[in-house]
């Protein structure tokens, strides 16, 4: 509920207890065990957002977010709000944009292969760190050819070529093994059995659509991620990567009266599970940096325990519904989860935590000078919209009506890495028969000159042994003519000897 431009959240007691609107980029925390009521607090600050012309990004993973079109029950919620004295109340439904990875529920939502971080390209296929070295070289390989990795099947064909080609790239790029050349294949083909290869593409998404408004509302942009939810790490690295693209392409514009946009990540914990300590720190940059692009980021999870300690000091509003705590590790994490508020005298916190009935809540947010608020026990009020999911021809219309209808719908697929390495391909097909024929040619040519050779020799052998001939029978003549010429002399000889 907006109150006096503030966000206000519930009541400890007689006391007000809200969120200030400029302090909403120094990020938060909404924490607690299933069904205390984490749903409810965030929609209440959703719709004060909207009401102040702040759109939001919501991962939906359950579906009961979808309500934000529909008015919620003001005879349900009157008790409610008497037992906390707030008049002036009146339900209401929000305007929605519906975005879906797999696009049955929603807007498609797509990048560009190239523009993604490669540590986050990594953590979606879950690569060894010797394949993320490929994957690098893979990219610089692209790069260096000018070709664009638009989709998957682009970066399926440049994984092919390099792989074909990696006897001729270790000297300029470095050793690249078959071994994780096939576990790359192996990963793709997993994410395109997920349908993750829908998330890349074109046209990708333009992060000024989200920064809509409608009637004066803040759009609330709402991810549904119930089918995504069933691919945890394709589900947390995605959010991460909408996260980043925000922080990648809003100006910085320093601190603002209120946020330009604000970003509810829910089941936080599992952008942290098995995270290597490069993505733990990107994250960190990405949370500590993007406030100065006038964006804030709600954490949303069952236990502050979840989040590492450097994001976790990160998020300065916090809101801790109750946590159950049963083994030692739960007790040590409850406890911990009390001592992180601004200590109020009259409160047992470590008691409260794990008491509290749901709707209620330990607050402690930033005040106006930035400093967090002694920790209030807080019933918070409930949601202005229904608490029900929203019927499905409802959100189909909702969707199908929107100001961006038609702008993602239609997939636009350029000639990028996967046809001109066709181009390649044929070319270099062709300069390999041309390299066959001129060897061909030239072993014909050699044959040829051998045999010409053999054939002189044979000529020169022929004419040397006619020549032989010649001589032998010409010699052969002569000795005959000068034995006959002896004979003759020796005749006459002896006839005038004898006289």
């Amino acid at each position: 509920m907006l109150k006096d431009n503030l966000i206000f959240l519930g009541k400890a007691g007689d006391k007000e207890v809200s969120l200030i609107p400029r302090q909403m980029n120094r990020h938060g925390l909404i924490a607690g065990a299933s069904g205390t009521g984490k749903t409810v607090t965030l929609k209440v600050i959703a719709e004060s957002l909207s009401e102040l012309g702040v759109p939001t990004f919501i991962a939906d993973v359950k579906g009961d977010l979808t309500g934000m079109l529909v008015p919620g029950n003001q005879e349900g919620i009157q008790g409610r709000l008497d037992s906390m004295g707030v008049t002036d109340f009146e339900v209401r439904k929000y305007p929605v944009h519906f975005f879906d990875l797999y696009r049955k529920q929603g807007h498609p939502v797509r990048a560009v292969v190239q523009d993604m971080d490669p540590l986050l390209l990594t953590r979606i296929l879950d690569l060894t760190d010797a394949q993320q070295g490929v994957l690098n070289i893979i990219f610089r390989v692209a790069k260096d050819m000018e070709l664009d990795i638009i989709d998957l099947k682009d970066l399926q064909a440049m994984v092919t070529y390099v792989g074909e080609h990696s006897s001729d790239m270790t000297v300029k790029y470095g050793n690249v093994s078959k071994q994780s050349i096939g576990g790359i294949q192996r990963k793709l083909l997993e994410l395109e059995n997920q349908q993750g290869d829908l998330m890349f593409g074109m046209p990708q998404l333009n992060i000024d659509d989200w920064l809509e408004k409608e009637g004066g509302c803040g759009i609330m942009n709402m991810m549904e991620c119930e089918e995504l939810f069933q691919h945890p790490m394709l589900y947390s690295t995605f959010l991460l990567w909408l996260l980043d693209k925000l922080y990648q392409e809003l100006p910085e514009v320093g601190d603002l009266d209120k946020p330009k946009i604000v970003f509810f990540f829910d089941e936080a914990h599992l952008l942290f599970n098995n995270a290597p300590r490069a993505l733990q720190d990107k994250i960190v940059q990405i949370v500590k940096l993007v406030r100065s692009k006038g964006v804030g980021v709600f954490f949303v999870t069952q236990s502050p325990s979840d989040i590492p300690n450097d994001v976790l000091a990160q998020l300065s509003n916090r809101i801790q519904h109750s946590l159950r705590a049963y083994t030692p590790a739960e007790i040590k994490a409850t406890k911990q989860a009390a001592d992180s508020f601004r200590d109020n005298p009259d409160l047992d916190e470590a008691e409260l935590i794990t008491n509290m009935k749901t709707g209620y809540a330990l607050v402690s947010v930033l005040d106006e000078d930035g400093a967090p608020t002694i920790v209030q026990h807080t019933k918070i009020l409930p949601p202005k919209s229904s608490m029900e999911i929203a019927p499905e021809e409802l959100r189909e219309r909702c969707w199908k009506n929107d100001s961006i209808y038609g702008k993602y719908e239609r997939d636009i697929d350029p000639d990028s890495a996967y046809e001109d390495l066709e181009n390649v391909r044929q070319q270099e097909e062709a300069e390999a028969e041309a390299e066959r024929q001129r060897i061909a040619d030239e072993k014909q040519a050699a044959k040829d000159a051998a045999a010409a050779e053999r054939e002189a020799k044979k000529e020169a052998e022929r004419q040397q042994r006619e020549k032989d001939r010649l001589k032998k029978k010409i010699m052969s003549k002569a000795e005959n003519e000068i034995m006959n010429l002896g004979i003759r002399s020796a005749k006459k000889f002896l006839k005038n000897l004898f006289k």
